[in-house]
């Protein structure tokens, strides 16, 4: 009996190794998840929509500087009546063109295109750092799919081997070397795993849905997770990389580039500026009044008028003012928001990096548990088979054989999160840094399509390629 029950053990051991160590060719691969999150994301999709919008802006603060053309078509009709003169009724029509163009204004509209691409390069840092968001989403989907499935096979294999034992304290019972207690300690025990076996199966359900939600497809066969991504050698390593890197850093740095040139924009405010004016005209009147033969009763009229302007504000109640220790104290803002972000991105890489060298130690001290969970679990059924130990020494054994293989499967997965978690601390998340293989997201074919405002030309046939490439067309 105990020799066929050492074999089922024996059996049930392999089956949960070749479960955590084969997988099929056809099988998903880490980077086939992240390469499903990265085109599937509703996020990124959403905040490059937020960057083209973005990008607008450039295009209108070159678009200000620009003369601007209004065709012009008024017609008025006029009666009036005067007790000397009589009635006098006319109705008059013209057409024109009107334009207006900044001819100088100190720099401010300048100001105002330069301060607008760093916004645009802030945003683009934003999209990075969605993107890391996104990437270290899907790692983590991932490896909660494959430690719970992990667990659920080992679950099921401790059903299996405590319905062995349940088994063989029934055969005992029968032949007088047992007693009811072992059978009910061992019925016990075999509805305790049953009742973790049905966890871990939610446990994956709920795995499950999180990795549609990554990757927008429920997950298949997953592959062995790769090796662990090249890292830095120390902390201070990394979070020096940090500072040069991280999309949050360099999106505050260009705030604070942008809100240095909203306060000099400001500040000019006040020298006014010079615009320039012109307008042609051409209208017709006729008088809709009863006139004497051979009298005209309409005629035409053309007109040309230029203009050249200069206005400064003298008062402006206190609203210029205003404006310029606004636009200091965001600036102020800006610059106190880039020294918290490098503080808040450096602790996050130590907290990864923390959080990596705890896995790692978890790991450790899983294999060594183990490894002493089986030595006892062997000794205490050799015991039990020369009448020295009880059933319930054998399931607790047993239990704890289980329960530290468990804890291992968490923590190899919880590894490699540390591990890609680090990577996203540093900045270094992305597709093109993981070499995932596929085309990204070019934020400049849209920039360069629309930063110089273009109406109908060259640059706005290459718009439209580029939204129709985008499928917004």
């Amino acid at each position: 009996m105990m020799t066929m029950l050492g074999w089922v053990r024996g059996a049930a051991v392999m089956a949960v190794a070749g479960f955590m160590l084969a997988a099929p060719v056809a099988a998903q691969s880490l980077t086939d998840t992240l390469i499903a999150a990265y085109r599937n994301s509703n996020l990124l999709e959403q905040n490059r929509a937020v960057l083209r919008a973005t990008d607008e802006d450039v295009a209108q603060a070159v678009a200000a500087l620009r003369p601007v053309v209004n065709f012009v078509a008024r017609s008025q009709a006029q009666f009036s009546r005067d007790s000397l003169r009589g009635d006098s009724n006319q109705l008059t029509a013209s057409l024109g063109l009107s334009a207006t163009v900044t001819l100088y204004d100190f720099g401010r509209g300048q100001l105002a295109v330069q301060a607008a691409k760093e916004q645009v390069l802030a945003v683009r840092a934003a999209l990075i750092g969605l993107e890391q968001q996104v990437l270290l989403n899907a790692v983590a989907a991932f490896m909660d799919v494959r430690s719970a499935a992990d667990t659920v096979a080992l679950r099921e294999s401790n059903v299996r081997l405590i319905t062995q034992e349940v088994r063989a304290a029934r055969e005992r019972f029968d032949v007088g070397e047992g007693t009811r207690t072992d059978i009910a300690i061992a019925e016990a025990r075999l509805a305790g795993a049953r009742s973790q076996l049905a966890s871990a199966e939610g446990d994956l359900k709920v795995a499950r849905e999180a990795y549609k939600f990554a990757t927008g497809a429920y997950p298949g066969q997953l592959r062995q997770p790769p090796a662990l991504p090249g890292l830095a050698r120390n902390l201070d390593a990394a979070q020096q990389v940090a500072r040069v890197t991280h999309p949050s850093i360099r999106q505050a740095q260009h705030e604070v580039a942008a809100a240095d040139l909203a306060v000099e924009r400001a500040a000019s405010q006040r020298l006014g500026s010079v615009t320039g004016s012109a307008s042609a005209n051409v209208g017709v009147a006729r008088n809709l009044d009863t006139v004497p033969p051979g009298t005209s009763r309409s005629g035409n009229s053309q007109s040309l008028t230029l203009g050249l302007e200069y206005a400064r504000p003298i008062y402006s109640g206190g609203a210029l003012p205003s404006a310029h220790r606004q636009a200091i104290a965001r600036r102020d803002a800006a610059r106190s928001g880039l020294h918290q972000t490098v503080a808040q991105v450096l602790q996050n890489v130590a907290r990864a990096w923390s959080g990596m060298e705890v896995a790692a130690a978890r790991i450790e001290a899983s294999e060594r548990q183990i490894r002493a969970a089986q030595t006892a679990y062997d000794g205490v059924r050799e015991e039990a088979a020369l009448g020295a130990r009880t059933t319930l020494e054998v399931l607790n054994a047993e239990q704890e054989l289980a329960d530290a293989r468990a804890a291992l499967v968490q923590g190899q997965a919880g590894l490699q999160l540390a591990a890609y978690s680090v990577l996203e601390a540093m900045g270094l998340l992305t597709v093109e840094n993981l070499n995932l293989g596929i085309p990204t997201y070019d934020p400049e074919a849209y920039f360069n399509a629309v930063r110089d405002a273009p109406a109908r030309s060259p640059q706005g046939e290459a718009l439209d390629r580029v939204l129709q490439s985008l499928g917004r067309q």
